[in-house]
């Protein structure tokens, strides 16, 4: 074993996990790792905005770092980690060859939130409007992607069916993929069914297909929904939402838009249902893991529901048709007894495939035997090698001229 143990993340943004899954995420990474013992420091360009978390109370050196510049250089060397994380693939490919030029035994691991190629694949089919195809996975961002995934010793992965879709459409040998989902248990309170009205969504507005689906309420869903239960209120909820965002808010029309939630849980726990017809995305979905902690049954759609309820039964309904999708809402509203069972299917869920104590000690136990076996590890991906070879030549001078550039 090691006699120290420090970790070093490099965060796309620093943490918020208030206002994402991606946030939480982040910060359920740094929980493990700080109770197996590990010393971390969380470094970003990002500037440490309002919303993010403090996590100096949590004893994480909280550091700065600048793209294209050395100074980074200097510091990863000081630091010498046993384990770089990268938070996303375009934070690897900023910062992956100079970790691996100064710290060659560094342990890389990836946290891939969810596969960036497969959402932006679907995206642009919804905006071409036509069929997702497999063949739209073969894209810049996919070459991009998949090479990050190929130069790192660990892809973090919250879809059992991205992995498999790695493994099948672009040959990643599993050893490079691990299967850790997003943590989540049920709350304690939670109120009843007579206790709680109208419906909800929640989402952060920077993610694009939160935007897409709430528009896709607006135009489609709600005015459906509105005439059957016109008293009931749809109250969309999110960070950072954009002009053409809160252009939507209709009082008259019983359609809000209450921006930030300071409490999720305390927003959806009141809410009978959680209506979220995603049309796009990949990765698991935060809000539908809320959902079911808060007791609140959803109507989402199969991207919605995809890798995420295994071999159980939803807890609500899944359905891609405007109509049926509208039908299905009203009948889980008014009925008592079916909204309590697809509750109990949620909290089913939860308890079967998102507890952490599922995971943690199989996590850390590999972490243990990538960090005693990496050279061979390494050998193994001799593909991924090659990459950060031709990286760290294409890149390497590129970066240095920018950093001669921006002294002048």
């Amino acid at each position: 074993m090691l006699k120290s143990k420090t970790l070093l993340i490099i965060g796309f943004v620093w943490p918020e996990p208030k206002s994402s899954a991606a946030g939480s995420r982040m910060m359920q990474l740094i929980q493990l790792f700080k109770t197996d013992g590990y010393e971390i420091t969380f470094a970003s360009t990002a500037q440490n905005l309002e919303f993010s978390q403090d996590i100096s109370v949590l004893g994480v050196s909280a550091i700065t770092i600048e793209l294209n510049s050395s100074t980074f250089d200097d510091f990863v060397k000081d630091l010498n980690p046993n384990i770089v994380l990268f938070d996303r693939f375009m934070v690897e490919e900023q910062f992956g060859w100079r970790v691996s030029e100064s710290c060659p035994n560094a342990l890389k691991i990836l946290d891939t939130e969810d596969l960036h190629c497969l959402r932006q694949a679907r995206q642009l089919a919804i905006k071409e409007n036509r069929e997702f195809t497999l063949e739209d996975l073969f894209s810049d961002i996919a070459k991009r992607e998949i090479a990050s995934i190929l130069r790192c010793d660990l892809s973090l992965m919250v879809s059992e069916l991205e992995i498999e879709l790695l493994q099948n459409q672009f040959k990643i040998s599993k050893d490079l993929l691990y299967y850790l989902p997003i943590f989540a248990e049920r709350l304690n309170e939670i109120p009843a069914f007579t206790e709680r009205s109208d419906f909800v969504f929640i989402g952060n507005f920077l993610h694009e297909p939160n935007w897409d689906c709430v528009k896709y309420l607006s135009e489609t869903i709600w005015p459906l929904l509105h005439k059957k239960l016109p008293e009931a209120k749809l109250l969309i909820y999110g960070a950072y939402p954009s002009q053409k965002v809160l252009e939507l808010h209709k009082p008259k029309e019983q359609f809000y838009i209450m921006g930030r939630a300071d409490d999720a849980f305390e927003v959806v726990k009141k809410a009978k249902l959680v209506l979220a017809p995603i049309r796009f995305g990949a990765g698991i979905k935060g809000k539908l893991l809320e959902a079911m902690q808060c007791g609140t049954p959803s109507v989402t759609s199969s991207i919605g529901v995809e890798a995420m309820a295994g071999d159980f039964v939803w807890n609500g309904f899944v359905k891609d048709n405007a109509n049926e999708f509208v039908d299905v809402a009203v009948q889980l509203y008014e009925d008592e007894k079916l909204w309590q069972q697809c509750q109990e299917n949620g909290f089913e869920i939860l308890d079967k495939r998102y507890k952490n104590s599922l995971f943690e000690k199989d996590f850390i136990d590999e972490i243990n035997s990538l960090l005693d076996n990496l050279k061979q590890h390494r050998n193994n991906n001799f593909f991924g090698s090659i990459l950060q070879h031709h990286l760290v030549s294409s890149t390497k001078y590129m970066s240095k001229w920018i950093e001669e550039k921006n002294k002048k």
